[in-house]
């Protein structure tokens, strides 16, 4: 968030929020450490509602960076009668994992609503070449 008139940093595309007192936002979170620094953490765009529940793809992402298997992943949220969205995570791989060895690996590492119910394992890259996740284009070739 940002105060002030010319405010010059833009996403294409992404349209800017104006709170009533002029703060803008363009949907990026993140948080200030007891020494002033910010941390940027996700986007706002890319958070999954899954059974009431705000998960945060960057959070189960760097939990999944942890598996010593894991070249990659992208969490995504996949429509699901029940829940809303269920967490789904596409994961490049090394070599071949067990789908309930990774899982049981998560649960020790995240709360247990945020565990991905659905993985997708492959051995392309899930980003482009600036290292960035199109969670729209992964969403849209899944549903």
């Amino acid at each position: 968030m940002r105060s002030g008139r010319g405010a010059t940093y833009k996403y294409l595309g992404a349209e800017a929020r104006i709170s009533p007192d002029g703060w803008e936002s363009l949907g990026d979170l993140g948080k200030i450490d007891e020494e002033g620094y910010v941390y940027l953490t996700d986007r706002r765009g890319d958070m999954i509602l899954s059974g009431g529940a705000n998960i945060y793809p960057a959070e189960v992402e760097a939990a999944l960076s942890e598996h010593p298997d894991v070249v990659s992943s992208a969490v995504i949220g996949l429509p699901d009668e029940d829940l809303g969205n269920r967490i789904h995570a596409v994961v490049q791989i090394s070599q071949p994992i067990n789908e309930d060895e990774l899982r049981v690996f998560l649960n020790e590492r995240l709360v247990r609503y945020k565990v991905p119910r659905t993985f997708e394992f492959t051995t392309d890259a899930v980003r482009d070449d600036a290292g960035k996740v199109r969670r729209s284009a992964l969403r849209d070739e899944r549903s």
